[in-house]
């Protein structure tokens, strides 16, 4: 069960991801009917802390002795964190947390602490992307993927820059707590439940129309005829403009074409319907626009590298089907 939480601090800890972590994990919601979690920012480098943040400090009264209660230990971000040297106690104190069931979770260059303490060996890894040829370079033994916002490999979870904390954070709430409380926090937040993290995982559907100044209109359209079977130039006659510059306008607006949007849309509808309902797979074929469950599975799986069926039971159980 994911209770007990601590995030653990070098000197030039990152602000922002640190607030990352104190915002999931670090707030009383049990008003809204949510989880609440003993959470705790511990020190590895005495009581106060500098920042990289315009002299900004951190105090706090716990140290290395708060981790061997936690169950999931996050690491954010921090100055220098590609090439300093990590307190050998801290480190210890990370493979103990793992080698009990504990997890960590890494926010940006967090995971060259992962790295110091051989946590990341024989695993795969995300981090910035600025960052990648580095920690593959220092540590040979890990697969390091540039391209993902976050990567779950069982204890281990690492995330890239910044705002992909978020998204880690969500993701481990959602896996252990399930959708409803990641969702309300989420909004919570005022954040997407889930963007798409490079691997198979909950993302509720996200509506960009209210950023698209002529085209969102047909969006909301299509948000809600994802069933149907639609082309360019009868999108186009609904938005009052010829294919061309409908097309043009579109990609301008959304940053992709209109037949990449929708598939992604019945994509994330399906992954909505896997995890909310019991319908069959074929239902959900036909509810997405896909039509049969053959042409699901295969965009599922390459959307999301994993199947209908197997998404689903990683979010309902193994009883799911």
């Amino acid at each position: 069960m994911l209770k007990n939480v601590a995030a653990v601090l070098l000197d030039g800890v990152h602000p922002f991801e640190l607030g990352v972590v104190c915002e999931v994990f670090g707030i009383d919601r049990s008003d809204e009917g949510l989880p609440t979690y003993d959470f705790a920012v511990v020190s590895a480098e005495g009581p106060t802390l500098g920042t990289h943040a315009g002299g900004l400090t951190l105090s706090t009264p716990y140290g290395l002795e708060r981790l061997e209660e936690a169950d999931l230990i996050a690491v954010p971000a921090g100055n220098a964190y590609l090439t300093r040297e990590f307190p050998p106690e801290l480190l210890d104190a990370l493979v103990r947390a793992v080698d009990r069931g504990a997890r960590v979770l890494s926010v940006c260059s967090g995971v060259f602490m992962l790295g110091a303490a051989g946590l990341l060996d024989g695993r795969r890894c995300s981090v910035h992307w600025r960052h990648a040829e580095e920690l593959a370079r220092r540590h040979p033994r890990t697969t390091v993927e540039p391209d993902v916002l976050y990567v779950d490999e069982g204890p281990v979870i690492t995330s890239a820059g910044t705002a992909a904390g978020i998204d880690a954070c969500l993701h481990l709430v959602r896996k252990e707590q399930g959708p409803e409380v990641a969702n309300k926090i989420a909004r919570r937040m005022v954040v997407p439940p889930h963007r798409d993290g490079g691997q198979a995982q909950y993302i509720e559907r996200p509506l960009p129309a209210s950023s698209c100044d002529t085209v969102g209109e047909v969006l909301a359209w299509m948000e809600r005829h994802l069933d149907e079977d639609v082309t360019v130039e009868q999108l186009a006659e609904r938005a009052l403009m010829s294919p061309r510059t409908f097309a043009r306008r579109f990609q301008q607006e959304t940053g992709t074409t209109p037949y990449r949007w929708i598939l992604r849309q019945r994509v994330l509808l399906a992954q909505q319907l896997l995890e909310a309902t019991d319908e069959t797979v074929d239902a959900i074929a036909g509810r997405t626009g896909f039509g049969t469950a053959a042409a699901l599975r295969h965009q599922f799986v390459r959307a999301l590298g994993t199947t209908p069926q197997a998404y689903r039971r990683t979010f309902k159980g193994p009883e799911a089907a």
